[in-house]
């Protein structure tokens, strides 16, 4: 049986990224070209500069993909592209890119959903990973707490209502000083920080809601931070870390157990940039392996934005007879 390739093509937001799949979970190149010491110097990710880095780095990552892999483009099976959500800008470089490609070689093109290639993740890192099982995406924009029903199918049982946890990060950190990318940053000052320092708020929302929100636990930050410069007290940055961390690390784990208990599934898995946040990991490691619970998560590299996410989402919609035309539009603001 011949083999089967999938070009994954990703640009959202950030990074540019191509990669390219052998069959089902193969991973054979996976490029990521990030933007991210371009836009520390302006403490978050500036647009219009994100899509004309994009526009620079695309055509040679996907000329570099086929040769690093050692095929040709007709070798080509199929196109998988970003068709949103993110940077409208961002994301048509990555849409005409693969537009291009697939009127020029005739291959079938596919768009998908950002939020599904996270999820697809970690079958790339967990070659045992099968549905059903529930998951909780966690990302710079957004925030799902999900039964993935099937490959194609997925059942939101709740997701965030104003800032996304990743979101968050990044905001505290800029507060404290630390730049961007606030998650990594915030992660490592926790370690030596105290979790318990600070009691911030862990809002819960209504009775048995599985939603989430974590607009007031920033501002309730926020006010410390100005509380404590107006008093000239000392503002002990790793305590504030550490203890917003936990705050938010302990509103995400309540809810993602409490699913578990009622779904009464034995597998579970994360996804999405604060997937790689270390304590995030340890706590649900250590309340799965409490309840007889599988818990999965994708390496580091897979938890950001890339390709190889892509690609396993669009290989998986194609094989169920998904597929796009060249009038493929960006959604921005898609939801899962």
């Amino acid at each position: 049986m011949k083999d089967f390739y999938t070009m994954g093509i990703e640009t959202s937001c950030d990074e540019s990224s191509v990669s390219i799949l052998k069959n089902e979970r193969e991973v054979l190149v996976n490029l990521i070209s990030s933007q991210i010491d371009i836009h520390k110097e302006f403490g978050g990710v500036v647009p219009e500069i994100a899509s004309r880095k994009h526009l620079e780095a695309i055509n040679p990552l996907i000329d570099k993909a086929l040769k690093d892999a050692n095929i040709s483009y007709d070798d080509l099976d199929l196109i998988a592209v970003t068709k949103g959500p993110g940077l409208i800008g961002a994301l048509l470089v990555g849409i005409s890119a693969a537009k291009g490609l697939s009127l020029a070689t005739g291959k079938d093109l596919i768009g998908v959903n950002h939020m599904q290639g996270h999820i697809c993740a970690n079958y790339l890192s967990n070659p045992s990973l099968r549905p059903p099982f529930v998951t909780l995406v966690v990302s710079g924009g957004h925030t799902y707490l999900c039964v993935v029903k099937d490959y194609t199918h997925y059942e939101v049982v709740g997701k965030t209502r104003d800032d996304a946890a990743g979101e968050s990060f990044d905001k505290i950190a800029r507060s404290i000083g630390l730049g961007y990318p606030g998650g990594p940053k915030i992660d490592k000052l926790s370690k030596i920080g105290n979790p318990k320092a600070i009691d911030f708020p862990r809002v819960m929302l209504e009775k048995d809601s599985y939603d989430f929100s974590f607009s007031g636990l920033k501002t309730a930050v926020l006010n410390y931070i100005n509380n404590s410069k107006q008093k000239n007290e000392e503002i002990v940055k790793e305590d504030v870390a550490a203890s917003f961390q936990q705050a938010v690390i302990d509103v995400l784990v309540e809810k993602s157990m409490r699913l578990m208990d009622e779904t009464g599934y034995k597998d579970f898995a994360i996804s999405g940039g604060v997937a790689a946040n270390s304590t995030l990991r340890e706590t649900l490691k250590e309340k799965c392996e409490q309840k007889g619970i599988n818990f999965y998560y994708p390496s580091n590299i897979l938890c950001t934005d890339n390709a190889a996410m892509i690609a396993m989402a669009g290989y998986l919609n194609y094989r169920e007879g998904e597929k796009s035309d060249n009038y493929l539009k960006v959604y921005p603001n898609l939801e899962l």
